[in-house]
């Protein structure tokens, strides 16, 4: 028999002090390592720590488009690691490596983790546009399914099929997000869109226009992971890893065509994951005051919104386009923009803005009084996703 606990030790002991990014570019002109030093030290700045207090970093990379822990431990100077983790991993990886940043705190085998992602996701490997040679290639490749964005258009019309969900709300994402990217001055795309303008977007695989799709970038972004106790001796209010689940489902890691073992298409691993999520933090959808849902494309948000149980299925359209998810709205989500505008770093920054709101320190994006977060990573079969409590909150 399978025993569960209800809530992980290391829940609540650990926090996010720091953090800190590069620019986001489409083309950076700059090594990968170059790119993860430069947003590792600007997370040590941003909370008041050295390389010298550093004796863990994580990260993760997929088909060999970043560089090593061990790498950027060495460009750092850091004396010694007691802790490293690199997991062959994309956008599921974000939340999940925190999640093990603050084992590692929690248990000893670290004091203060850096947790990076760092890529030249334009200018260098892109995996958008990739033609996976995998085992299934010599079926997938002759009938033109070719592209990452092709197997997501396939679920999320499954999803609009199944849920009622129409074009107008991948629409009402992409205007929405549109809305705080404009106030982020990092972010790729800044500029407003109006429904009109999305209407006439081309398309690139359907349902998904150009601007349903994530935008690829040059850049890096870290965060510092230590004890709660030590985070708050630091420049910034504390945030606790309150909550955290991963999620695999039965056949995934075979092969860039293993989407057809799941059996349902209209649903990913947030809907897998949502019950232990909720148990181990000890708060409810309804207890959010921010959502930062992984959004490769459009779609993923109404995956997330349903699959969390923030909203029931079937009604993550409406949520939307009511206004819920602006920044005076029910739940902001989103709030940099997503990767949609803000920039693909394959969702460490979905991280990364959760902390700097609960902060408070997001200016003309920021929500007022945020306290708590829900965080995603992954968007087909396997993911995680954290929820975030600022101390004190």
């Amino acid at each position: 028999m399978r025993a569960t606990r209800s809530r992980p030790d290391f829940l609540g002991r650990a926090a996010i002090a720091g953090v800190g990014y590069t620019s986001l570019t489409r083309s950076s002109g700059r090594t990968v390592l170059a790119l993860a030093t430069e947003a590792c030290r600007a997370a040590l700045d941003d909370c008041g720590l050295q390389p010298s207090d550093v004796n863990g970093v994580a990260t993760f990379s997929l088909f060999n488009d970043s560089v090593a822990a061990q790498a950027v431990a060495t460009s750092l100077a850091i004396p010694q690691l007691t802790y490293a983790l690199d997991l062959n991993l994309g956008g599921q990886a974000p939340c999940f490596a925190v999640a093990n940043a603050a084992m590692a705190v929690a248990t000893g085998m670290a004091d203060v983790v850096l947790v990076f992602r760092a890529l030249n996701g334009r200018s260098g490997i892109r995996i958008g546009t990739q033609r996976f040679a995998a085992p299934s290639a010599q079926y997938r490749l002759p009938i033109g399914l070719t592209a990452y964005a092709q197997y997501m258009a396939l679920w999320a019309r499954r999803f609009m099929i199944d849920t009622g969900a129409t074009e107008e709300d991948l629409a009402g994402v992409v205007v929405r997000q549109r809305q705080f990217a404009k106030d982020n001055a990092r972010a790729i795309r800044r500029e407003e869109l109006t429904i009109d303008d999305y209407w006439s977007s081309s398309f690139v695989v359907d349902p998904f226009r150009t601007v349903d799709c994530t935008t690829e970038v040059d850049g890096a972004c870290a965060l510092v992971v230590t004890s709660l106790d030590v985070a708050r001796g630091l420049r910034h209010p504390p945030v606790t890893i309150q909550g955290a689940a991963w999620a695999t489902g039965q056949g995934s890691g075979a092969d860039i065509a293993d989407l057809h073992y799941w059996p349902d298409w209209s649903m990913n691993c947030q809907a897998v994951l949502a019950d232990r999520l909720w148990k181990s933090s000890g708060l409810r959808p309804a207890d959010m005051d921010v959502a930062e849902i992984y959004d490769c494309f459009s779609s993923t948000v109404l995956f997330g919104l349903e699959g969390l149980g923030i909203v029931p299925r079937g009604e993550s359209g409406a949520f939307v386009r009511s206004g819920a998810t602006a920044r005076d709205g029910e739940l902001p989500t989103n709030t940099n923009g997503g990767l949609l505008a803000e920039g693909y770093l394959h969702g460490m920054n979905c991280v990364a803005e959760a902390t700097l709101q609960l902060q408070g320190r997001c200016e003309l994006r920021q929500v007022a009084s945020a306290g708590k977060a829900v965080v995603t990573s992954g968007a087909l079969m396997d993911g995680s996703a954290l929820v975030l409590v600022r101390d004190g909150a």
